[in-house]
């Protein structure tokens, strides 16, 4: 097998997590894992014991590359869904959904322990979680929007009186008299 982002080098056996083996290519440091074997590693681990948050957080930058473009499945060649991994986080995971295998690039397993995610990778493939992740952002571009058009101090009381509004029974009230002035 061919690596799916460098094309040329022959993916190897390797491990990315111990009891976790994946195809690794040599040359930019990318990894192909069969989700079933990813699955029954993170019932593992959770059998085994459960993660201290403390321990697996990290305040320093993970370096990572992401393939921007559209990559093929190694085994099958048909092309790779990617899923974004968070709102702020560039780095996408590229699945094959015909061969259940996961294409992680170089440092992109680092990054998934440092957001505390190694063992979400079945939720981060849900459309509830892709979702919400567009949820996030478009929330984050109207208030940045928000924020341009009246400050940052403009925007906080507005948001302190959605919320004020938001525990309010006489809330239709409140917006018709807005609507009408």
């Amino acid at each position: 097998m061919k690596c799916p982002r460098c094309k040329a080098p022959d993916l190897k056996p390797t491990l990315i997590e111990e009891y976790l083996p994946a195809m690794g290519c040599e040359t930019c440091h990318g990894s192909l894992v069969s989700l079933l074997y990813y699955r029954h590693w993170a019932e593992t681990q959770k059998l085994a014991s459960s993660p201290d948050p403390a321990a697996t957080t990290s305040s320093e930058p993970v370096a990572t590359t992401d393939t921007t473009t559209a990559i093929v499945c190694p085994k099958c060649a048909r092309v790779m869904a990617k899923y974004k991994l968070t709102g702020t986080i560039a780095n996408r995971v590229d699945v094959c959904s015909t061969c259940d295998e996961a294409w992680l690039d170089g440092g992109e397993w680092e990054l998934l322990e440092a957001l505390q995610l190694s063992h979400e990778l079945p939720a981060i493939l849900t459309d509830s979680w892709q979702r919400r992740i567009r949820r996030e952002q478009s929330e984050g571009t109207r208030r940045s929007i928000l924020v341009r058009m009246i400050g940052e101090d403009g925007t906080v009381r507005v948001e302190e009186f959605k919320n004020w509004l938001g525990r309010n029974q006489h809330k239709s009230h409140v917006l018709a008299y807005l609507y009408r002035n």
